[in-house]
């Protein structure tokens, strides 16, 4: 996955015009508006980065004329004190952009990070780690980048892309009592959309199963059920069969137990909406006072 810079962007202003708003005023009344400055952004502790080109778009934004080095790249595992950009320009402009740069920096690095975690774990079987929808608000196009940059895979961007059936639309809609639900639903959307269906019992899953959908999610079944499902699938006649995954109560404890069941993906909501930003800090090269 790469970014696109113009839909980053436009995420960059937002964040930009949120926290500078009609200016720095500190800033702007310590520091002289041409007075230049070199500074570093470091990080405080061991992670696997993401997010350099991020931060460099979001200086440049600001003042194209900051002189933006990156000291390590995306996807790369660096260690506590690790210079990760070199900046160079205008004090006002590096210092009125740096919680925004680090604020990209720090969350997309933690989230890619912990995916990486995740996927060591599971290195030695089939199973993948994908993420969910469970995002910040306005900040999912990056955070799945940054679980992409991890070593995840990426699930429903939104509800537009693929099909997901839960427990609540059956409930609201009644659909337990239809027939064929993937046949009705592959009747109303195109054939290139994915079609996926959530059980939470063995007793649904057969049913389900024989309705051919692509995916089958087995939500919070404990590892021996998920096996048992594993083995339900790879015994029957139906062709093609479908993936499975798993989802609910995933943790770095337990994600070798589950792929150890055969399943093909475990998603983990966790991944993203609950994740540990990364220490860095933007370190400005002076005597000080």
């Amino acid at each position: 996955m790469k970014l696109d810079k113009a839909r980053t962007t436009r995420i960059i202003k937002a964040a930009l015009k949120e926290d500078i708003g009609s200016g720095d005023v500190t800033t702007s009344s310590v520091i002289g508006k041409f007075e230049s400055v070199k500074a570093s952004i470091v990080t405080n502790e061991d992670c696997l980065l993401c997010g350099v080109d991020v931060a460099e778009w979001v200086i440049n934004t600001v003042d194209y004329s900051v002189r933006f080095k990156p000291q390590a790249s995306d996807g790369q595992r660096v260690y506590k004190g690790k210079e990760i950009a070199f900046l160079e320009g205008h004090a006002v402009s590096i210092l009125s952009a740096e919680r925004t740069m680090l604020n990209f920096l720090c969350l997309m690095s933690g989230i890619a990070t912990k995916v990486k975690e995740f996927a060591e774990r599971v290195k030695d079987y089939k199973a993948k780690i994908y993420d969910t929808r469970k995002t910040f608000p306005l900040l999912r196009y990056l955070e799945k980048y940054a679980v992409v940059t991890g070593g995840g895979k990426n699930h429903r961007l939104g509800l537009w892309d693929q099909v997901l059936v839960k427990d609540n639309h059956l409930k609201i809609a009644g659909l337990k009592k239809s027939g064929n639900l993937v046949k009705a639903i592959r009747n109303k959307v195109t054939r290139n959309v994915k079609i996926e269906i959530e059980v939470d019992k063995l007793e649904q899953f057969r049913k389900v199963l024989a309705q051919r959908p692509d995916i089958i999610m087995l939500d919070n079944m404990s590892a021996a059920e998920v096996k048992k499902a594993v083995t339900l699938k790879n015994k029957s006649a139906y062709e093609p069969k479908p993936l499975l995954e798993v989802s609910g109560g995933i943790n770095l404890n337990n994600a070798e137990e589950y792929a150890r069941t055969g399943i093909d993906r475990i998603s983990v909501g966790t991944l993203t909406d609950s994740v540990e930003s990364v220490d860095m800090s933007l370190e400005v090269m002076g005597s000080g006072l």
